[in-house]
Order: structure tokens, then C-alpha cells, then sequence
């Protein structure tokens, strides 16, 4: 099978082997290759950095304390230009290779918006004896770690529930997080969020300015209830665990068009379904990251 191979636009830019009336059209043939060379440069680098079936790996360019026991990490992808590609409510598995060849495994959620180029940002805990915040807090600037995704059951499209009511708690705000910033920057989209978002103490309300910001930003859809376990005098918001009439002062009431997302502790996650069963939100009113 004969195949035509593509000049080189160098070859084509010697418009002194053209005769004068051909110049014109061998310009223009120049410029439409060079633009096609340059849009193909382009488009490589904007493609999405993830992929579902290999992990890659990902150079850290940045670790910020943002609280006595929570790290922002960042890391940058291999182009400027280039996104992640992690579809709204979805989650990244991490892979830590340990200095003994040990795997260390597990989900995060990015906070940085997918549609930011060059970077991925996590806001991510770190606990005692966690294997994965501990390895991550350890690293240092140029350290690599592995990247494989999007997974999740979570499917988000534009307008497909007039409300949607999220209890978070803890780390559990990522996932929020990133369904919030997603809604309400779709100038289409005008469903609404009410978050009640548990702690023990201020100290560990994480990400709070990016929240109160949301709230400043778009007072009539995104409204934020914090409760805490361990309040400062003066509190104002809610007091304890998230209770019923939490849910019922703060977030929509059942109804078809509603949907109520949670994430946090699976005690919390437990108590939470017992909640809302009680107070009539159906299965399909429900979702759980």
C-alpha cells in the first residue's frame, strides 16, 4: 500500500523553487501546515494528564502548612498548558512507593479546579497513624508520587437537581468542594448548595476562606453551617454532632428535585443515612462519596 509522506513545511517555505504565480498558494500552504504543527503541539498539551488503566507519576513543586495538622500539597503536571481531567465528584488514587519497594494506596480528591492548567492541588490531613498523609508529609519539593484515575460512582450534570444539601466532615469537604466550585462557575447552571460542615474545632475547619468566599460570592446559591464538637465561647454556629433539626433547619427538604451528598468518618457517614432516612429522603435523594 503506497503512503504519501507530508513535506516539510521548511522545504515548502523555499518559495525560490516556485514559479511567481505559484507563490501565493504555496504561502498559504506554509502557514496552513505550520498552524496544524502548532495546534497539534497544542492540543498534546492539553490533553489530560489522567488515565484510568496505569498510574503516573507527578513531581511535588509545593507543601504548605495550613493548620497545626493539615498540608496543602501541589503538584505539577508535565505541561503548563495541560489539565487532569478529573470529571466533577470524582476522586485520584495515590500510589507511594516506600524506600523497602512497600505500596502505599489511597483516594484523594483534589481541591484545584479542573480546569486550571499545570498544577493539581490536595488539602489533606495528616493523622498519626495514617500510612499515606504520613508518607506525603514527609515529602520534599521534587519528591514524585503516582496518579491513576478518575474513579467514583458520582455523575454531575448542569441543573439536574434544583438543590443539592452536603454534609461534610473533616477531610470529607473535598469532594463538597469541588461540586460547589463546579456549579457555580457555570454561568447555566443555577442549582443551589446548602453545606453543613462539621468539626471538632475551628482549628480544623479546613479550607474555610475558600468556603466563606463561595458564600460571599454567591449568597442566593452556596449557604454554609459549620458545627462543632469542641466550640470556642461565643460560638454561633451549631453545637455537638449534626442532628436532625441540623438537616432540617439547614439543608432543602426532601422532594424529587433535591439531591443530599455526603462524606466524612464512616461513623459520621452512618449516622448521617440514619438521619435523613428518619426525615424522608429516599435512596435516590441520596449519595454518598
Amino acid at each position: 500500500m503506497r503512503t504519501t509522506s507530508m513535506p516539510n513545511p521548511l522545504e515548502v517555505f523555499d518559495l525560490g523553487q516556485y514559479e511567481p504565480y505559484l507563490l501565493p498558494a504555496a504561502f498559504a500552504v506554509s502557514i496552513a501546515m505550520l498552524l496544524h504543527m502548532v495546534l497539534r503541539v497544542i492540543y498534546s498539551q492539553r490533553k489530560p494528564f489522567l488515565r484510568a488503566d496505569i498510574f503516573q507519576e507527578l513531581p511535588l513543586v509545593e507543601k504548605v502548612s495550613v493548620s497545626h495538622n493539615t498540608r496543602r500539597f501541589r503538584f505539577a503536571l508535565p505541561h503548563k498548558l495541560q489539565i487532569m481531567g478529573l470529571p466533577t465528584g470524582q476522586h485520584i488514587t495515590l500510589k507511594a512507593v516506600k524506600a523497602d519497594g512497600t505500596q502505599i494506596f489511597k483516594p484523594y480528591t483534589p481541591i484545584s479546579d479542573d480546569d486550571q492548567p499545570g498544577f493539581i492541588d490536595f488539602v489533606i490531613k495528616i493523622y498519626p497513624d495514617g500510612r499515606m498523609s504520613q508518607h506525603l508529609d514527609g515529602m520534599e519539593v521534587g519528591d514524585k508520587l503516582w496518579f491513576k484515575g478518575p474513579r467514583g460512582r458520582f455523575q454531575y450534570q448542569p441543573n439536574m437537581k434544583r438543590a443539592i444539601g452536603m454534609l461534610a466532615g473533616g477531610t470529607g469537604i473535598t469532594p463538597m468542594y469541588q461540586v460547589a466550585v463546579a456549579i457555580l462557575k457555570n454561568g447555566s447552571d443555577r442549582t443551589r448548595i446548602s453545606l453543613i460542615f462539621a468539626n471538632v474545632s475551628p482549628d480544623d475547619i479546613l479550607i474555610q476562606g475558600e468556603l466563606e468566599a463561595l458564600a460571599a460570592k454567591h449568597p442566593d446559591r452556596f449557604k454554609v453551617y459549620y458545627v462543632l464538637n469542641k466550640p470556642p465561647e461565643g460560638w454561633k454556629g451549631g453545637v455537638g454532632f449534626v442532628s436532625k433539626d441540623h438537616i432540617q433547619q439547614h439543608l432543602p427538604a426532601p422532594d424529587k428535585d433535591v439531591l443530599v451528598v455526603r462524606c466524612g468518618p464512616p461513623l459520621m457517614n452512618k449516622a448521617m443515612k440514619e438521619h435523613l432516612d428518619v426525615l424522608g429522603y429516599t435512596s435516590d435523594m441520596q449519595f454518598e462519596f
